[in-house]
This record gives C-alpha cells, structure tokens and sequence, in this order.
C-alpha cells in the first residue's frame, strides 16, 4: 500500500511539473515575442535560435516554446544551462526561460524520448526570473 501511494506521488509530482512547464509556455513578454522560438537561421546550416522554457533534471532536459517541445540532448552545454537555471528558480517546479542556438535532429531509431532532440550549441540568454506560476498545487 505504501509503495503504491510513493508511486502515485511520484507520478503526480513528474504530471504536475509537464503542465506548469506547458501551462507558462503562454506566458511570454511583447518583447520577448519578437524572439520567440526559432529566431534566425544561419543560411549555411541547421543551427537555429529558440527561445522557451527550460526544465532539466539529472536524467532529461526539456525546452518548450510557444509550437514546440524539444527532448535536450544532455550534453556539457545542456548541464551548463541546467546549473544556470537552477540558481535562478525559486522552487523545484518553476521553469526559466532561455534562449539558445542549437540543432533540432530526429531521435535515433529504435530510442525512446521526444520525437525531436534539440542539441544546444551556444547557451545566448537565461532569464534573471522564473515563469510566474499559472497554477499552483495545494500539499496536503
């Protein structure tokens, strides 16, 4: 009985943080809405610029934007921004937004995950302040 209530907290902890991350992907400044998602291209290759939300655990990272949600492939530049974004959040549900250049390729056959991996390239902007929160859980 025990282990099943862990496992439902577990769960309802991992299902409220997908939608306060998706539920403040709305939340956007007019000025940050000139920059949002992808930015510019560079004309000679893939890389892009995206702006959204950034969530990032030891074991997965997430950036979500206005029409997007990109799985993160976690390398040095991924943790990097994970550790910037850290400092920045007040509680372990809020998320930061960032603006980042990167590649967007398909996820390797047979993996699990998102469809779309971003890998990020250069870490370009980090919020000083978390997306104000849409909805918040009472504890119980």
């Amino acid at each position: 009985m025990k282990t099943i209530r862990n496992t439902l907290r577990i769960a309802a902890l991992s299902m409220s943080l997908f939608l306060v991350a998706a539920c403040n992907s709305n939340v956007k400044k007019d000025s940050e809405e000139t920059l949002e998602e992808l930015v510019e291209a560079d004309e000679s290759s893939k890389v892009q610029i995206y702006q959204g939300d950034y969530v990032y655990t030891t074991d997965a990272a997430v950036l979500t934007g206005r029409s997007f949600v990109y799985g993160v492939e976690l390398n040095a530049l991924a943790k990097e921004l994970g550790a910037r974004v850290d400092t920045i959040k007040t509680t372990v549900h809020d998320v930061v937004p960032v603006i980042v250049r990167g590649v967007v390729n398909p996820k390797p056959a047979g993996s699990d995950g998102w469809d779309e991996i971003l890998t990020i390239t250069e870490i370009i902007d980090v919020s000083k302040t978390p997306v104000p929160i849409d909805i918040q859980l009472n504890k119980q």
